[in-house]
């Protein structure tokens, strides 16, 4: 423990354990994790940006999403793969913050974009015909822009105020990166100015875009009976539910961590909750929108003839 005048300088990662064994397995675990979500990953953004019949609002989506989940696995994977391998489990106040950040801000991201992903989803379901002159490339880059900065804005709010935050008890994190319920359970006091900022936050990047899931989903129910064709019916069900599914996944976990009171945390619980949508969400992502995507099959198909 490193301090002077109360002040932390490093904190201490725990992890998942102390044993050496274990640890070692959990370093091939998370290594092979990481590898099958940059390629994954990489392979979808190589793909849509290749085929130019996946250049379409849904795809463009799709693509940034895969871009977002490639840096969001980057900001926790590296740092945890050295912590498996190497007795230094310490992590300077500056990377703890820079950690703490990235991740907050793609994760809000994260949030906008899946919300913007239904709302294609609603258009190009009730208004088919309409759908090219709804959704133009200028909107969908202005709506990605849009779930970069509310993500990063929101960020810079949470980080500030966690951050000052006195942390004058110890300085070992429970966990395998700096996140909110842990740093909250080193402060010695968390302000109620604090706790509304949560709150806030939790309403503005996650409550907020579920409503409008919950909202592009119910009128994208009512829409599909009036779609003629079977095979569009099909169609429509098959890209709502990958969509749906990436949702439920992500959204659940998320609001299962950070919806409940700091009094009820169960840290062993939630690191098992976070190394859901930290590492394996990002990798299970490219598979959800392509094992089920002819579009997608057959981009790669042209792909590896051409390679």
């Amino acid at each position: 423990m490193q301090r002077s005048n109360h002040t932390v300088t490093e904190f201490i990662l725990l992890g998942f354990t102390t044993d050496q064994g274990m640890q070692l397995g959990l370093f091939v675990v998370f290594l092979g994790v990481y590898c099958l979500t940059v390629v994954g990953n990489s392979t979808l953004i190589v793909l849509i940006c290749n085929d130019s019949r996946l250049h379409t609002p849904m795809y463009f989506f799709i693509g940034n999403l895969s871009f977002l989940d490639l840096w969001y696995s980057s900001v926790y994977t590296p740092k945890i793969l050295v912590t498996c391998i190497s007795e230094d489990k310490s992590i300077s106040f500056a990377g703890c913050l820079c950690q703490f950040f990235f991740s907050a801000g793609l994760a809000y991201c994260e949030c906008y974009l899946l919300a913007t992903m239904a709302y294609d989803r609603y258009v190009a379901i009730s208004k088919p015909l309409l759908y090219a002159q709804t959704m133009p490339r200028r909107l969908c880059i202005c709506l990605v822009l849009y779930s970069y900065t509310g993500g990063f804005v929101n960020a810079i709010i949470l980080t500030s105020n966690t951050f000052t935050l006195d942390f004058c008890g110890d300085n070992v994190i429970d966990d395998f990166f700096c996140d909110v319920p842990p740093l909250v359970k080193l402060a010695c006091s968390v302000r109620e100015s604090y706790q509304a900022v949560l709150h806030f936050l939790l309403a503005s990047n996650v409550i907020s875009p579920t409503v409008l899931i919950l909202a592009s989903y119910l009128s994208i129910i009512t829409a599909i009976p009036r779609i003629h064709s079977t095979q569009g019916r099909i169609k429509a069900f098959s890209t709502c539910s990958s969509h749906l599914i990436s949702v439920t996944l992500y959204y659940g976990s998320i609001l299962y961590n950070y919806s409940r009171p700091s009094s009820s945390y169960s840290l062993e619980r939630d690191k098992m909750v976070s190394t859901f949508y930290t590492m394996l969400f990002p990798m299970l992502n490219p598979m959800i929108y392509s094992l089920r995507n002819k579009d997608m099959k057959d981009a790669l198909k042209k792909f590896l003839k051409s390679a």
